[in-house]
């Protein structure tokens, strides 16, 4: 499992969340994908990592700019919960 983090500009509200995922998933096969105009982070949960360029596009073609992506393995909690014995 992976998961992306999305610097979006540009989110001032929660349709602007609802835009950027939406605009994820139907782009991508994602688990989970929640973004945060406060924040103006998007974090995506998926199988396997995503085309950062076409996150790029994807993103962008809403009306938002990606500032940044990162990616980093991801555990869900039950797992990790069971990974220290």
């Amino acid at each position: 499992m992976t998961k992306t983090i999305l610097k979006i500009d540009g989110m001032m509200c929660g349709m602007c969340e609802a835009h950027v995922n939406d605009a994820v998933r139907r782009g991508f096969d994602v688990k989970k994908v929640r973004s945060s105009h406060k924040s103006g982070n998007c974090e995506i949960i998926s199988s396997a990592p995503l085309d950062k360029e076409k996150l790029y596009v994807a993103v962008e073609e809403t009306g938002y700019r990606v500032l940044g992506v990162t990616e980093e393995p991801y555990t869900s909690g039950f797992s990790r919960l069971f990974s220290h014995q």
